[in-house]
């Protein structure tokens, strides 16, 4: 989006008729003034949250001899620091035990803005490498992608306003849940505002949120009146 970065990622971690739990995806790091930091993940939960886990420890570390999420110069630095970080972790994991380096993958997206700097995003791999995003890759997806990913490359327009950019999340998360029991409210966001470097808004929707529940019955409604418009074949 032209005027900010919009996070939005669901909360499910298990799925099978007797196994659905949930747990927050999504990281915020703030130094008010100084950089906002949003970060999501998808894959293996051990992985991620031991990523998360190590990445504040060593901020927090009087015995610094390189930078931390929280003193880097620059997001590349901080997107440079989290690959690293992810790909430490799943070799460490995988040299214990008969199971594979493939069982401890996990993707992760990285988003925010420092002063002198403009607000920037990046997908980083777990190999260790990452990606920014760009014009021709305005936005990324983690996770399950292949459902949800149509509608926002048919509907995205990098001037879209947060209520629509939230509301085009919410029918592309839609459009997956109906799909893959692997994904399921709620679901957190965070919209933050280039320059302002503070969190922005947050929040989370229920699976019962009026809302919601409103935006996919319409979204639902509109597809049979789309479909019944075409010419026949």
């Amino acid at each position: 989006m032209s005027d900010g970065l919009v996070f939005m990622s669901d909360t499910r971690t298990n799925a099978g008729l007797d196994n659905i739990s949930t747990f927050k995806k999504m990281k915020i790091w703030e130094k008010p003034h100084d950089r906002v930091m949003t970060l999501m993940s998808a894959g293996n939960l051990a992985t991620t949250q031991a990523v998360i886990g190590l990445l504040e420890e060593r901020s927090k570390s009087s015995k610094k001899k390189t930078p931390s999420i929280l003193t880097a110069s620059s997001m590349f630095q901080v997107a440079q620091i989290i690959a690293d970080t992810l790909q430490e972790i799943i070799q460490k994991r995988a040299n214990i035990g008969p199971n594979s380096e493939e069982s401890f993958k996990a993707t992760m997206i990285l988003g925010g803005q420092m002063t002198q700097e403009p607000s920037r995003l990046f997908l980083i791999y777990p190999e260790g490498n990452f990606i920014e995003a760009s014009k021709d890759s305005p936005f990324f997806q983690i996770g399950e992608v292949k459902y949800g990913r149509p509608i926002l490359v048919r509907a995205y327009h990098p001037d879209l306003g947060f209520k629509a950019a939230i509301k085009l999340l919410l029918v592309s998360f839609d459009s997956t849940l109906k799909a893959n029991l692997t994904v399921g409210a709620p679901f957190d966001f965070h919209y933050y505002e280039s320059d302002t470097l503070i969190t922005g808004h947050t929040g989370r929707i229920k699976h019962d949120d009026p809302r919601f529940m409103a935006i996919s019955a319409s979204w639902s409604d509109a597809l049979k009146k789309a479909l019944n418009s075409l010419p026949e074949f």
